[in-house]
């Protein structure tokens, strides 16, 4: 005997007509609508027998207009003694003029615990990347969370990532299936820390994605790539989601630390948060108007992790950042393969440094932002650990390592080939490196050296102090090659170095092989400059 199934319709052509219809939608706090319910409750719904068991079905049809809100929850009425809660959906993508966009749309859900800002409720996030999934007490889909399936209200998000001037037509069917529930396996979560080399410079990517969210690695895939291009961290970054934190079991080791958190993907840009505690997940439903942003930044730090805006100035739907850096710790100025909106980044961080040795107190750099860069892997051939951002911490741990990154004691190269050593030395002996600070006399001469190693043939260096470029030259054909440079704290305020490819395009800048995070030059009180 097949199950019953049967479709409840809720189509809403306009917003001004069909979606403030009595009964059909309903204002929330998440920033969006609702849905009328679909109740499987009712004393009739005896569910169906089949293959898979007892189970009950319903489908639901609509139409989002162009101007939807960002979320749409369908609540679902749960009935005592369901074991499994599963969901597929559809959607009408129409063909559109060049220049006008198209149909997406995004998916997760919230269990009876709701759909409240701070996801109290949140089971799970796929966005665009499936058109199906389950959760049951023993198991979920990639990017959903396994637990009991409790009996109430839960919500399906619908996202309409864009939607076409003729509207998002959508179907959705939910699944109930009963039966008896198997225990919930508890999480492994990776260790704090790994065997390391004590005090060195560690490689590592901290944006990456694997079937957890829109990637096609699997956590295994990525941490043999990781491997294999040299890294010695790593940090589980899926969107919106935390599923991922507890699926890297047998795959640490002394030799890899993997650290978990979350790329927290807002309508208003992405951001990552690096190594908070595992399990911990941050909310994304918000824009830059609602301000609600810096809420969510101070829950990154309290989980022990790091505020990274990605890609800021990236051109995808959404992708741009719009939440300002006041609440960064860092900000990811390379993302992937060197592209014109990376040169846009670096130039946006590089006057964020102007800004912060301009500060008006004096006495050196006001709080400043490190850079980082990372690969954004999603699948083949993007490159894990291209770019990669190399620190230097004292042990190879979630602690030190988040560490050497909030205080840009790092440097950003295209590949585990290429090293640098970096820093700057006055006439007194006195040094600071890559992140730090050297105090001279205003006019005392300051010797800048950069150390390279495994640059490709075509490579050049440039130093870029707060007045700009002032020095550019070429490398031998080795790759390697030492460059000394003198000024003064009157002169450069701080110097960081670029190694550049031989620019595609002349006139324009080359693609980055790595670049450093500055050092500053404070002069001195009582010193004229």
């Amino acid at each position: 005997m097949s199950a019953e199934s049967e479709t409840v319709t809720a189509i809403n052509t306009a917003m001004n007509t069909g979606m403030k219809r009595r009964g059909l939608l309903a204002a929330t706090a998440a920033t969006g609508l609702t849905l009328a319910t679909v109740s499987f409750a009712r004393a009739e719904d005896r569910p169906g027998s089949g293959p898979d068991g007892p189970h009950r079905t319903r489908t639901v049809r609509g139409t989002l207009p162009a101007g939807a809100p960002d979320y749409v929850y369908l609540p679902v009425e749960v009935p005592d003694g369901v074991a499994e809660f599963a969901v597929s959906y559809t959607y009408d993508k129409p063909p559109v003029p060049p220049g006008v966009q198209g149909n997406a749309l995004d998916i997760g859900l919230f269990d009876e615990r709701g759909t409240e800002l701070g996801g109290r409720g949140f089971r799970g996030w796929s966005g665009g990347a499936r058109t199906s999934f389950s959760v049951r007490s023993d198991s979920a889909t990639p990017g959903y969370l396994p637990g009991p399936v409790r009996p109430g209200v839960w919500h399906i998000a619908l996202a309409p990532y864009t939607v076409a001037p003729e509207g998002l037509p959508y179907e959705v069917t939910v699944t109930l299936r009963f039966g008896p529930t198997a225990p919930a396996p508890a999480p492994v979560h990776p260790p704090e820390r790994a065997k390391g080399r004590g005090r060195a410079w560690y490689r590592g990517d901290c944006h990456l994605h694997s079937t957890h969210s829109d990637g096609r690695r699997t956590p295994a895939e990525i941490a043999a790539a990781a491997r294999a291009a040299g890294l010695d961290f790593i940090n589980s970054s899926e969107h919106n989601t935390t599923s991922a934190h507890a699926a890297w079991e047998g795959l640490w080791g002394d030799d890899l630390l993997i650290l978990t958190g979350e790329e927290i993907t807002t309508r208003n840009g992405h951001v990552l948060a690096v190594g908070t505690d595992p399990g911990v997940f941050v909310d994304w439903r918000y824009r830059a108007r609602d301000h609600r942003f810096g809420r969510y930044a101070r829950q990154v730090r309290r989980a022990g992790g790091l505020v990274v805006p990605a890609h800021p100035h990236a051109t995808c739907i959404g992708c741009n950042w719009k939440f300002g850096l006041a609440d960064a710790d860092a900000v990811e100025v390379w993302n992937g393969p060197w592209t014109p909106d990376d040169e846009i980044a670096l130039a946006e961080w590089d006057n964020a440094l102007v800004t912060a040795v301009r500060n008006p107190g004096g006495g050196g750099p006001g709080r400043w932002l490190p850079a980082v860069g990372n690969s954004d892997a999603h699948r083949e051939p993007d490159r894990v650990g291209h770019p990669q951002t190399v620190v230097l911490a004292d042990a190879l741990s979630r602690q030190d390592v988040l560490a050497g990154i909030r205080a840009g004691r790092s440097y950003l190269a295209e590949s585990a080939a290429l090293s640098l050593s970096f820093g700057a030395t006055d006439g007194r002996g006195r040094h600071a490196g890559i992140g730090g600070r050297l105090r001279a006399a205003a006019d005392a001469p300051v010797t800048v050296r950069l150390e390279v190693t495994g640059a490709a043939a075509d490579c050049a260096v440039r130093l870029v102090t707060d007045q700009g470029p002032l020095l550019t030259t070429p490398l031998p054909a080795s790759g390697a090659g030492v460059v000394e440079w003198r000024t003064t704290p009157a002169h450069a305020a701080y110097v960081r170095a670029e190694v550049r490819h031989a620019p595609a395009v002349p006139g324009l800048p080359g693609a980055f092989a790595a670049l450093t995070n500055p050092v500053f030059l404070d002069a001195e009180a009582g010193t004229e400059g």
